[in-house]
């Protein structure tokens, strides 16, 4: 019984966390979207903002949130259930909690644009955005290649994969201005 529970908790962890990921995904280009309506006109501004907020406000509710605390339990009873922890995982878990740091950034974005805060431009949001791509390109490759020579090339590819989005987003934000 045991042996297949595994496989339920963790069928049910990958779930959240495909269904967190969407969800953190979305949210920040909800924010990029609410902060440009920010340069709209009346009353086209208030409109989008009214309808960005509802939206915000759904899916990290209905959604995001609601992944992040079902991935948090199926995680540690996995872990429970294979009761080794091998170094790679450690350090899958470091970047895990940096995620969680990030998703609560996210919250602090959240309830300021709720508010009519904005505090970060539609350029510094897409950034913002891009974060996520991070950690997800580092978890999953820390989770298939587990050995610590595949963890050094990972840690170089991320490195270089982070240095192209940055670059891309570089770019974009020339041909946006160009238009």
């Amino acid at each position: 019984m045991r042996g297949m529970l595994i496989f339920y908790v963790k069928a049910l962890h990958i779930i959240f966390i495909v269904t967190w990921f969407a969800g953190l995904f979305y949210i920040v280009r909800l924010f990029v979207y609410n902060a440009e309506a920010n340069d709209k006109p009346e009353p086209e501004r208030s409109i989008l903002q009214t309808q960005y907020k509802i939206m915000m406000k759904r899916l990290w509710f209905g959604i995001t949130w609601p992944s992040a605390i079902l991935t948090l339990i199926f995680g540690p009873w996995m872990l429970y259930l294979y009761g080794v922890i091998p170094m790679w995982l450690w350090i899958k878990l470091g970047f895990v909690l940096f995620l969680y740091v990030y998703f609560f950034l996210l919250h602090s974005i959240f309830k300021q644009q709720q508010q009519g805060i904005f505090r970060y431009n539609s350029i510094q949001l897409r950034v913002w955005n891009e974060v996520a791509t991070i950690f997800l390109v580092a978890i999953v490759f820390l989770v298939v290649l587990k050995s610590l020579a595949s963890m050094i090339w990972g840690l170089v590819g991320l490195i270089l994969f982070t240095a192209l989005l940055m670059l891309a987003i570089k770019i974009y934000k020339r041909l946006r201005e160009k238009k």
